[in-house]
């Protein structure tokens, strides 16, 4: 899930602007909608996003000051409704500069071109030297996972696919077994091995073995088979928004 942060002082035009993100990101959070140097600090000190949009002209001053007072990671798509500031804007972490009134087209475009440079950024170098080096990459071999008044030993390459069900994780075995799982999916996605696992939407992470067939579906998304079989009517739809990677991780 992708977290976003709106810095935006007019209510319409944050309104407006989670709005699109919402409509081409479904899958996105938004975190945080601040409307001031001050509060965007504020909150910036003590919390993290995938994605910030920040208009330039805030209600107490330029957004730019707030590089200034702390150091900012996070890519930055500027929003404005004048243009003399784009030279200063990708000076600092900007991707994109949007001029107001935003176009959705162009929105889209910005959120696109992060996601692929996310995409082309997001391997892991440590375990990338790892792996040269002959060294374990440390990701998760097995899982504990409690079952009753027991504690089982569950081999992650034995897990066909997590999912989230309401608040909790489970895991399906080869076997069909269901457990629940202590990690998030976010969480999980980190300890997993890339190569074996991918997340295909906001629900599923599958094994590559637990794949039996790829159909095509609306909008040029993939529909998943998966054994063992997922109960009627769940969702194994490839999100659009990770269909790309899916197919480059299918390829690969």
């Amino acid at each position: 899930m992708m977290k976003i942060a709106i810095i935006e002082d007019e209510v319409l035009a944050a309104d407006r602007l989670e709005e699109m993100i919402l409509e081409i990101v479904p899958d996105s959070q938004i975190v945080a909608r601040c409307g001031s140097v001050r509060e965007s600090v504020s909150w910036l000190l003590n919390n993290t996003a995938d994605l910030i949009f920040l208009d330039i002209q805030l209600s107490d001053g330029l957004s730019f000051s707030i590089f200034d007072r702390i150091s900012i990671s996070t890519p930055v798509i500027f929003t404005t409704a004048y243009d003399q500031y784009a030279i200063k804007a990708f000076e600092l972490n900007s991707i994109s500069y949007l001029l107001k009134p935003i176009r959705k087209s162009d929105l889209e475009d910005s959120v696109r071109k992060y996601q692929s440079m996310k995409s082309a950024f997001s391997i892991d170098f440590d375990r990338l030297l790892a792996g040269i080096r002959g060294e374990d990459p440390g990701y998760k071999k097995r899982f504990l996972i409690r079952v009753g008044e027991k504690l089982k030993k569950v081999e992650t390459t034995d897990i066909a696919y997590f999912y989230a069900l309401e608040k909790s994780v489970f895991c399906r075995t080869f076997k069909n077994k269901m457990m629940p799982v202590d990690y998030t999916l976010d969480a999980l996605e980190s300890l997993i091995d890339p190569a074996l696992f991918f997340r295909i939407n906001r629900k599923y992470i599958v094994n590559l073995e637990a794949i039996d067939n790829m159909l095509a579906w609306s909008r040029s998304r993939i529909k998943l088979e998966l054994t063992p079989p997922v109960k009627d009517g769940d969702d194994t739809i490839v999100s659009i928004e990770r269909a790309a990677d899916f197919k480059k991780w299918m390829n690969s």
